[in-house]
């Protein structure tokens, strides 16, 4: 059954087929169906390669394959530098260390070719296979009806017929690769974190300490960043004027030398504590349980925002006020550090400091759990 353009002479819509004869219409006869009743008129529809099996065509068909050939080893390649490439941190004097520092250039890089050759690679079979055509469409509101729905189904199978990808194996072999080793890399990238359990070594677990905590008994010291770490600049009272702020971070003596630790001490991202001045006769609120968690007029709170873990790096004398500038938290420095406005709805978390009779600040315990207020949350 056919449906010509005299039914459509003088702007009149096309006949409606009945049930039966819908039943009866093949693909083609659909797919014309269709574009007669969303009013759209073929202008021009030329296949690329009018005479299959031409040696163009098979030289195009190769040509795109290997695209997506190029994506499923780029993202097999992915896969397997993901899981198996050395990312533990090296020194820069051991041996090992030209590996380490490319662990992240090969997972970019990997990943990166993976998908530029899988886009490439649909664009080319786009260009090279998908007819020429140029259609024009009238513009029409509402819903869509049943027989709207088969026919432009009908013309979605009918253009899949027209680019010719059902007897291009090779391609679709080939995308099918590209797309499942991608999925595949995609999801152990995403499963891979969840791998290993945060809580693992009960309350000395990761996620449940900083590195504030004590060890075997070893003194550990508040010091500067100077900018290399393998100066150590420790911290006295004396350094401090009334009304400031410094940043300070852990140290042990059994660090000294040691540039690994070093740098992990300044870098770890809980480590960092604001150690405040007030003005002296400042009144301050002590939290109860955290009395003598001061040394005279001096306060260290975790530079962490407990909203979203955010450097709360702003300290406002006037105001005694610490703000987190990406979402405007503010915390009150004489009140325990507990948050007055913004989103974050828990104190920062409070250092116990003192100093030794060397005369510089050393911390007495470790901090609460520092960063977002997901710790309060048992459920």
């Amino acid at each position: 059954m056919t449906l010509s353009h005299s039914d459509q002479a003088h702007g009149d819509a096309p006949r409606r087929p009945t049930a039966a004869e819908l039943d009866e219409m093949t693909t083609d006869e659909l797919a014309t169906l269709a574009a007669n009743l969303d009013d759209v008129e073929i202008v021009h529809n030329q296949p690329k390669f009018p005479i299959p099996g031409t040696r163009a065509e098979k030289r195009a068909e190769r040509a795109v394959a290997l695209w997506f050939v190029i994506s499923a080893v780029s993202g097999l390649a992915f896969l397997l530098a993901f899981v198996f490439w050395p990312y533990e941190y090296v020194p820069p004097t051991d041996p090992g260390y030209g590996v380490y520092v490319l662990y992240t250039p090969v997972i970019g890089g990997t990943f990166g070719l993976a998908v530029l050759a899988l886009g490439v690679g649909v664009i080319a079979y786009v260009k090279k296979f998908f007819p020429d055509e140029v259609s024009v469409q009238q513009r029409h509101d509402g819903a869509s009806d049943e027989l709207a729905r088969r026919t432009v189904t009908a013309q979605l199978v009918k253009a899949g017929q027209d680019t010719t990808i059902g007897r291009r194996k090779l391609i679709t072999r080939a995308a099918g690769g590209a797309a499942g080793v991608f999925g595949l890399g995609l999801t152990v990238a995403a499963i891979a974190p969840l791998v290993r359990d945060p809580w693992e070594g009960g309350d000395q677990a990761a996620l449940w300490t900083t590195g504030w905590r004590p060890v075997d008994g070893e003194t550990v010291y508040l010091r500067r960043d100077t900018g290399n770490p393998e100066e150590i600049s420790l911290v006295r009272p004396e350094d401090q004027d009334p009304g400031s702020m410094e940043t300070v971070f852990p140290f042990r003596e059994s660090e000294r030398g040691d540039e690994e630790a070093l740098l992990h001490a300044l870098r770890r991202s809980d480590n960092p504590v604001m150690l405040i001045r007030l003005r002296p006769g400042t009144p301050v609120v002590q939290r109860a349980g955290r009395e003598g968690f001061n040394y005279g007029d001096y306060w260290a709170y975790s530079k962490l925002c407990t909203h979203l873990g955010c450097p709360t790096s702003l300290y406002e004398a006037q105001s005694q006020r610490i703000l987190c500038p990406c979402h405007q938290s503010q915390f009150l420095a004489t009140e325990y550090a507990r948050p007055i406005f913004g989103p974050a709805t828990r104190s920062l978390p409070q250092l116990r400091i003192t100093v030794n009779e060397e005369g510089y600040f050393v911390a007495l315990q470790d901090m609460d759990p520092v960063g977002p207020a997901f710790w309060e949350r048992r459920s």
